[in-house]
């Protein structure tokens, strides 16, 4: 485990590790296929679905982000699911999931055990009765989504690990919320930890990735032979991409918490929003949780839209700096109806199950002028206002 603060690991892994022309940035190598020193002798990379220096480089520094041991890149989020479910389950054992995860977490899980690959069971993590039976079960994995997509509900991470523990299962921790800056799940009992790299870690929406980090070496090479058996590591190029955002992960971490910090409060002076979704609110049910695991709330965060669903779309429509988009954690600020994008293939009883309304919206908040931002929205809220006023005619 490095003793430098995530910042340094975030900056400098990789710096002047050229050894041929001395680069301080570490070059793209984009061959495929790398020379055997002689016959017989195996070189460190041999082919690049095995193996990268810049894959090799964006490992190390997200698992000594994470304080863990090794690390898998993956060439998305989903893959990085599917690579960690495809090296510890078998047909007849268990992963419990939240009932209210990422829509193609859900898919995922959802069509391989119909398949028979494995058994899954979606749960209300935050209703502990509930969680507790599931672990009662005696699964073989347990995946935490904390904060949850979209409606950031919190889960204790510890507690969850020392339960799971008694049961001899593994907890991995969808981190993509809240990044290493925030919280640190290894540091809290967790074996793996789980990005979509797409999101915050890369920070720009240009790269598509993933990557499984885990708390014992052992178990990353598991999944680094898992990954070159089933073709699910990530490109060179890609690597670079992301290992270059990631430069600036701490920086940006903190501009998006603070706008934030002001989004909502101009959001609670509204009369079109109904309850207000985010940890750092004191009437969250994880409000508490959020503040004992985690360093930082983070900035993701959704709302229940209180009018019409025509007005709903109405005041999307008039917004100029929230793209209406998946996906989350770059730059620019999205919106997104999660129940009809990235949450639309769960199916509308399972998206009732899980409390994602038709009325909700969920909020990217980018690193645009937190200002214009509020601006922003507040135009938009008022034409909507007007627009039913109107009668909900255009």
């Amino acid at each position: 485990m490095s003793s430098r603060k995530p910042a340094t690991i975030a900056v400098r892994t990789g710096i002047e590790s050229d050894t041929q022309h001395h680069a301080v940035v570490p070059p793209i190598y984009l061959s495929t296929n790398y020379g055997f020193p002689a016959f017989g002798e195996v070189p460190k990379y041999d082919y690049t679905r095995s193996g990268n220096p810049n894959r090799g480089l964006l490992e190390t520094a997200l698992f000594e982000l994470e304080s863990g041991k090794g690390a898998v890149v993956t060439n998305c989020g989903t893959s990085a699911l599917n690579l960690w479910v495809s090296a510890f389950l078998g047909g007849d054992d268990l992963i419990v999931a939240p009932h209210d995860c990422y829509g193609g977490t859900y898919r995922l899980f959802n069509t391989r055990s119909q398949k028979g690959d494995f058994k899954v069971l979606f749960v209300d993590q935050s209703d502990q009765k509930a969680f507790d039976a599931a672990i009662a079960l005696k699964p073989k994995l347990i995946l935490l989504e904390t904060p949850s997509n979209p409606l950031v509900r919190v889960v204790d991470i510890a507690e969850t690990c020392r339960k799971a523990r008694e049961v001899g299962a593994l907890v991995a921790v969808d981190n993509t919320f809240l990044t290493p800056v925030f919280q640190k799940p290894l540091e809290l009992g967790a074996d793996f930890v789980i990005h979509s790299t797409t999101k915050y870690i890369n920070g720009h929406s240009d790269v598509i990735g993933g990557v499984v980090i885990t708390k014992t070496e052992e178990h990353a090479e598991e999944l680094a032979w898992w990954g070159n058996c089933i073709g699910a590591t990530g490109t060179p190029f890609d690597s670079y991409m992301t290992l270059r955002g990631i430069r600036t992960l701490g920086a940006r971490m903190r501009v998006h918490e603070e706008s934030s910090r002001d989004i909502l409060v101009a959001l609670q002076e509204q009369e079109l929003v109904g309850t207000i979704y985010h940890p750092s609110l004191p009437d969250h049910p994880g409000h508490d949780i959020a503040k004992k695991q985690q360093s930082g709330f983070g900035s993701m965060l959704s709302f229940e839209f209180a009018g019409s669903f025509e007005a709903l779309k109405y005041f999307v429509g008039e917004l100029e700096l929230f793209s209406l988009a998946e996906s989350l954690g770059g730059v620019e600020s999205l919106i997104c109806h999660p129940a009809s994008m990235t949450h639309r293939a769960m199916g509308e009883a399972a998206l009732e199950e899980a409390g994602v309304s038709q009325q909700l919206l969920r909020l990217s908040v980018g690193l645009e002028d937190a200002g214009d931002l509020i601006a922003d929205l507040q135009q938009a809220f008022a034409k909507a206002q007007a627009f039913i006023n109107n009668g909900e005619k255009g």
